[in-house]
């Protein structure tokens, strides 16, 4: 049964439904001018509602899981990242087997995270935990569950699994600059990368994907609108919507990019082979440039460029929100959360030094 409720603006068209075990719901189909506009819409909402619950009232995690992948996620992803999803689906399955999902409670979500934190680092039991959470998200909208299950459950996770990664002081980050720069030349395209990550922060695909078209000299900017396909050897989308953004730097590291234009290609960093750095070649370099500097680093690779830049940038007293936009995130808690140790670490300085200032009242 469907109806239409009389709002300020219109009216609600509401569909009424009941689940397999005889209960009765009622979801709202959106507000609309006209009353028999919204009972449409509201007899249409209930249709799909009624198919929703006699094919999905029964389905396991597991099967759940795999059609909100498909459905919901997997158009537009990286490989790496559709293969992450994937492994999330085979543990949900080894684990719950055919378990229905609607039978699922959160002390079993709770059992799962103890067993399956043991034996993995922190990173990854959350961006496990945040698929399954989203995916039960999507179960409350078709209505299989009335409550998400993963609320207020404790992750676990094995710390010693975490990877460690050291990053460069401030003297060390001048003292690699020095280094990428020490007999640069056209031919040495992947140095020409590295020095542009340390100043712009920029993701690799990023770096990889561009043109001189993305280049204003005369404003000094670089657009950042598409990404590359290491496998593919193509252009793809940036990571996400927010990635598409535009970064001011100095002339400086305009002019010295300059230098590639002998290589007579519309990409940057195409070399006189035709080739652009992977992600393998362009680690070889950096890894062979800190050798040489005589900085040894515990997995520093490329993407900790990136790190680099935040460090000097928070150094340096630049605002977090500034900071965020140049990276091309959604928002600023999501640079808080991936560079928290950074910012503790300049927030207690700068506690120090308010401080000292307040005893000179």
């Amino acid at each position: 049964m469907s109806y239409a409720k009389k709002a300020k603006q219109g009216y609600y068209g509401i569909a009424e439904f009941r689940t397999k075990d005889g209960k009765r719901h009622q979801k709202s189909a959106g507000c609309f001018k006209l009353k028999r506009q919204a009972l449409a819409k509201a007899d249409e909402l209930e249709k799909e509602l009624d198919q929703v619950n006699q094919d999905l009232a029964d389905v396991s995690l597991a099967d759940y899981y795999d059609r909100w992948f498909k459905l919901y996620k997997e158009q537009g992803l990286s490989r790496p990242t559709i293969a992450r999803y994937l492994n999330i689906g085979h543990v949900l399955r080894h684990y719950f087997k055919d378990t229905r999902l609607r039978d699922i409670k959160r002390s079993d979500y709770q059992e799962f995270m103890n067993w399956y934190g043991a034996n993995h680092a922190p990173v990854t039991v959350s961006k496990f935990n945040c698929a399954v959470r989203t995916c039960v998200n999507y179960a409350q909208d078709d209505d299989i569950v009335s409550k998400n299950f993963t609320n207020n459950v404790k992750p676990v996770s094995n710390k010693s699994r975490k990877r460690k990664v050291e990053y460069l002081t401030m003297k060390e980050i001048q003292l690699l600059k020095s280094a990428v720069l020490d007999g640069i030349n056209r031919y040495k395209v992947s140095r020409y990368m590295i020095y542009l990550a340390i100043y712009t922060g920029m993701r690799k695909g990023e770096i990889q994907a561009l043109t001189w078209n993305d280049i204003d000299f005369m404003h000094h900017t670089i657009t950042i609108n598409k990404s590359w396909d290491d496998v593919k050897k193509a252009f793809k989308p940036t990571k996400t919507v927010s990635s598409n953004r535009v970064i001011p730097v100095n002339s400086e590291v305009l002019n010295r990019l300059c230098d590639l234009k002998a290589n007579h290609s519309t990409m940057i960093f195409r070399n006189r082979l035709g080739n652009i750095p992977t992600s393998t070649a362009l680690n070889k370099c950096l890894r062979s440039i800190m050798s040489s500097a005589g900085i040894q680093k515990q997995g520093f690779h490329f993407h900790s460029l990136r790190h680099v830049h935040v460090a000097y940038l928070l150094a340096k007293g630049v605002d977090i929100y500034g900071i965020s936009k140049r990276l091309g995130h959604a928002n600023v808690s999501i640079t808080q959360s991936i560079y928290a140790y950074l910012i503790d670490e300049y927030q207690a300085k700068n506690n120090t030094e308010i401080i000292n200032k307040l005893a000179e009242l």
